[in-house]
């Protein structure tokens, strides 16, 4: 194969002389030398990973073309909780297929997101406005996630007992992932008709969750019931239809003090499950501790206002085990199209399609009831459900026309959306013999109509016109630094290359516009694709059997600790309970712990970053008889192969007990070594990282585990696959459709691309460690010197000479066009560096060129060359108004601010707004578009 048809050529950065001057940089003659000596020949792949071999470009497209040509495309009148909808074309061209929007990195460096931190704050208007609650997040990662999280949040602030109720009309997905998150907690679910339930009678209630409307599509009053449930002190939780709110009362105004449910039909695909952002709102009381993030707004240094992540954004690495929940994350992209769909389309064009397919829906039933067939509902808004005498025979007749129906029992349920046309009613009602008929009105009780205004603000009721539309697309998108525009080095984090040919499935019909629910016979092209990535993963980890379900990081954890603590349960072993985690750890690690009932024992790291073995040792011994696991990250999380791992997995099996590896650093594994050959049970992966799906501005993510054989039966299970139990998120495959991604990356690089692509990792890492190792000083290395996939830069000398922090370091960067490195984290001071091996050496040199400048700049502080206050880092980052201003009062010149280096001259990226103060954004918090202009204007007043 050439090197133009080479898949492998375009993902790695750096091939030929430069890659040769890198390893001679760093003293080796090519990159098996460099592999042999970073990676621990104990633990080293004793045979070459066996993968199909690598495709091209049009080679891989085809073939997946071709496994999903075997996926049968009907019209899916399924509905519980996903339905068919419009993604409207200049969302879908220039939002889902954008590379600007879909590689930007979570929004952590403020003042270079600006664009999705309002985009997500449209998000968070939009859900409190249609719940008519007070606050909102920025997404969470599905309905039924979005449900066990509320159940969590109810729980924190419970004032007695850990009795649930959770409706029978709940969509069952729901109600299966919430029984999985409430067992290991102790919390007993009771699951029941809401209308014979009475909360003053049962002992223990902290909360109460119902569907509005229910699963069936009947329109319930749930006023005299939460009224009930508020009397006998529990919280009352909602999961609600978002385009149902159009026309529905609001729950906030019902009395709900939470609501979730999931934005999928606003504009996202089905995409056989996901990614969909899930959301939650809930009353004010309730939001320091409400999971997931929280946008706000708050100033920059000028007084302009500034968007950022607030409150208990990133409360895992600040509470660890005492975090009421372990999500870091949430589904950005997804959200973001959810909210561009409301400002699109505005409050009165959302009532109008929501309109549109309620009167469908009543047509169907005048004309069912017309013909003599039953229809059990009373009231509804998308969805009835008809008795019939055989449903397996009507499904079959519907099926044969073209039409998914859903099954239920002795019934069949037809549920309606934005893309069902007048002849599909037409279609649908002959199935049952009847005619059309004209359609009835509402037809649920008077007082549940909504009569409340919402999404009154400007933004959604300015861009009607896809002109319009497009340059408000436009001029967010230029606001946020993405991989378009430079490296993110951010170690821990994988920015790597999001390649297009990956990227292309993800808009094809068959991937796109499938059910989560439908007859397996009409999803085999997804089963065999989805099957083919649990195999290679399993190859490529080392273990038995892997899970797709989970959809993110976090989810993976819950997903392998779960597993864990199902399988010493099936051995008896109830009192293994104690979960070892290093101080090092990630914060979601003990998070994750606690939401399996575990206990966090923490063990300490020596002064290289690794684990203390001795210490580790003496903690076994101390809880041996109740060690369930270890929690561990390789490379380390201070980015090292520790050559102690067979030690350290050898002992804890000694014990008795499981390890389990946290996959972020799997970049650094593939094909040299892997989780299952270093002696680990279970291992989540990130594709998001590792496996080239994008990190959307900050989701969507995937993060399947990988086990052991003794861990198999322990995987989580759903309605829709052969093992019912323990469901960890919505849908049977999780986010199904974005697996295409790294489907695709694995096939185009088979098993020596992706082992170049590890050793090509490896050596970038190295590389810039030793160019930027005389300027500041490398924290952890290998005895041979060498570090892994990443390396922290420690900045606390200079910053002991100076005064600089090592925010100043990172907001410089963003003058030079660069995002960050990894802030402060695992060691407060540091910089953690991954540049992945997707980055050439003209990038990697691009990024050192600007470190090694900004190390001047730290010096010329240090020997009071610059004032220690009024000098390019302490007012970084520089935006375009500010240095053109007339009140240029600066020590420094204008250019040394904004074009520091030559290349500069060529391109800039400015930020748009100058440094974010979070503290006062946290003290003023406001999370809701409405109030911003209002917001600016007190600021300016002072």
């Amino acid at each position: 194969m050439s090197v133009h048809s080479d898949f492998r050529s375009r993902h790695l950065g750096s091939i030929g002389s430069d890659r040769e001057e890198m390893l001679r940089a760093i003293g080796y003659d090519s990159l098996d030398a460099l592999a042999d000596a970073a990676v621990p020949a104990g633990i080293r792949l004793e045979k070459e990973l066996v993968l199909p071999e690598a495709k091209s470009e049009p080679g891989a497209l085809a073939w997946l073309k071709s496994i999903f040509s075997k996926n049968v495309l009907k019209k899916s009148c399924i509905g519980q909780g996903y339905s068919g909808t419009h993604v409207p074309g200049v969302i879908g061209r220039n939002i889902l297929e954008n590379p600007g929007w879909y590689t930007a990195y979570t929004p952590y460096q403020a003042e270079i997101a600006q664009g999705r931190l309002e985009a997500l704050l449209n998000f968070q208007t939009m859900i409190t406005e249609m719940t008519g609650l007070d606050v909102a997040n920025a997404s969470l990662l599905d309905e039924g996630t979005a449900a066990a999280e509320a159940m969590s949040l109810a729980l924190a602030g419970a004032p007695k007992g850990k009795v649930i109720f959770v409706s029978g009309a709940c969509h069952p997905q729901t109600i299966a992932v919430v029984q999985t998150r409430a067992e290991p907690l102790g919390i007993e679910v009771k699951v029941g008709d809401w209308e014979e339930f009475d909360p003053a009678t049962c002992e223990g209630l902290f909360a109460v969750i119902v569907q509005y409307p229910a699963t069936c599509g009947s329109v319930y009053d749930y006023a005299g019931f939460f009224e009930k449930a508020h009397a006998a002190k529990a919280v009352t939780i909602v999961a609600a239809d978002l385009l149902a709110l159009t026309l529905l009362k609001a729950p906030g105004e019902f009395g709900a003090d939470i609501c979730v449910g999931s934005s999928q039909r606003f504009g996202v695909p089905m995409g056989f499950g996901g990614p969909h952002a899930g959301f939650m709102a809930c009353k004010d009381a309730l939001k320091r501790k409400m999971p997931g993030r929280l946008i706000g707004v708050s100033v920059d240094s000028r007084g302009k206002p500034g968007f950022r992540l607030s409150l208990q954004t990133r409360e895992q690495h600040i509470r660890r085990d005492k975090a009421t929940s372990n999500i870091c994350t949430a589904q950005v992209l997804l959200a973001v199209m959810a909210s561009m769909y409301a400002v699109y389309h505005g409050p009165e064009g959302l009532k109008h399609i929501a309109s549109e397919v309620h009167a469908k829906t009543a047509t169907l039933v005048a004309s069912l009831r017309a013909a003599g067939v039953k229809v059990l509902n009373d009231s509804f808004f998308d969805s009835i459900v008809i008795e019939v005498a055989d449903a397996a025979a009507t499904i079959k007749k519907a099926a044969d026309k073209g039409y998914n129906l859903r099954p239920m029992g002795a019934y069949v349920g037809v549920a309606f959306d934005e893309t069902t046309t007048c002849e599909d009613v037409a279609a649908i009602a002959e199935v049952f013999g009847a005619s059309v008929v004209e359609g009835e009105g509402t037809n649920w009780d008077v007082s549940l109509s909504r009569s409340s205004a919402f999404l009154t603000q400007k933004v959604f009721n300015s861009y009607h016109s896809e002109t319009e539309m497009l340059r408000y697309l436009k001029r967010l998108e230029s606001k946020d630094l993405a991989l378009n525009e430079s490296m993110i080095p951010l170690g821990s984090c994988t920015m790597k290359l999001n390649a297009t040919s990956e990227m292309l499935p993800l808009s094809w019909p068959e991937v796109s516009s499938i059910h989560p629910f439908v007859p397996a016979d009409q999803s085999a092209g997804y089963r065999e694709m989805l099957e083919l990535l649990e195999g290679w993963l399993a190859e490529i980890t080392g273990f038995a059997a892997v899970s797709l379900q989970p959809n993110a990081g976090s989810q993976g954890e819950y997903a392998g600790l779960l597993a864990i603590r199902r399988y010493h349960l099936s051995r008896g072993d109830e009192h293994r309970n104690v979960c070892l985690i290093p101080v090092s750890a990630h914060g979601t690690n003990p998070a994750s712990a606690v939401m399996v009932g575990m206990k966090v024992v923490g063990v300490k790291c020596d002064e290289k970053g690794n684990i203390d073995v001795p210490d580790l040792k003496a903690r076994i011994e101390e809880h041996r008889e109740n060690l369930s696991c270890l929690m561990v990250t390789y490379p380390s999380t201070h980015g090292v192969f520790e050559e102690t791992i067979v030690e350290i997995c050898d002992a804890i099996h000694a014990a008795g007990g499981q390890v389990y590896m946290d996959g972020a650093n799997m970049n650094a594994q593939v094909g040299l070594t892997s989780p299952g050959r270093i002696g680990a049970d279970v291992c989540h992966l990130n594709l998001h990282k590792t496996f080239c799906i994008p990190h959307g501005g900050g989701g969507p993510g995937v993060g399947p585990i990988g086990v052991a054989p003794q861990l198999v039966p322990f995987l989580p299970g759903h309605s829709e696959l052969s093992s019912n139990e323990g469901a960890v998120c919505s849908a049977p495959w999780g986010s199904a459709s974005i697996n295409t991604i790294s489907w695709m990356y694995i096939a185009m690089m088979g098993a020596d691309g992706l082992k170049e692509a590890t050793q090509l990792a490896i050596l970038n890492a190295n590389y810039m460690a030793k160019r930027l190792s005389g300027f500041f000083p490398v924290l952890y290395t290998a005895p041979n010197g060498l570090v892994a996939h990443e390396c922290i830069i420690d900045v606390r000398p200079l910053s002991d000479k100076s005064g600089i922090t090592v925010e100043d370091v990172a907001k410089r960067l963003m003058d030079y066009g660069f995002h960050a490195p990894t802030m402060s984290w695992p060691v407060t001071g540091t910089l953690m560096i991954e540049p992945t091996e997707s980055e050439a050496k003209t990038e990697l040199d691009r990024f050192c060129d600007a470190m090694i400048s900004i190390h001047g700049e730290i010096m010329a502080v240090a020997n009071g060359e610059a004032d220690a206050n009024d000098n390019v880092l302490k007012n970084a980052p520089h935006t375009a108004d500010s240095v053109i201003a007339d009140d240029w009062k600066h020590g420094y010149s204008r250019e040394q601010a904004a074009f520091p280096l030559p290349y500069l001259r060529q391109h800039k990226f400015w930020p748009s707004v100058g440094r974010v103060d979070n503290v006062h954004g946290d003290r003023n918090l406001v999370c809701t578009c409405d109030s911003v202009e209002a917001y600016a204007a007190a600021a300016a007043q002072g």
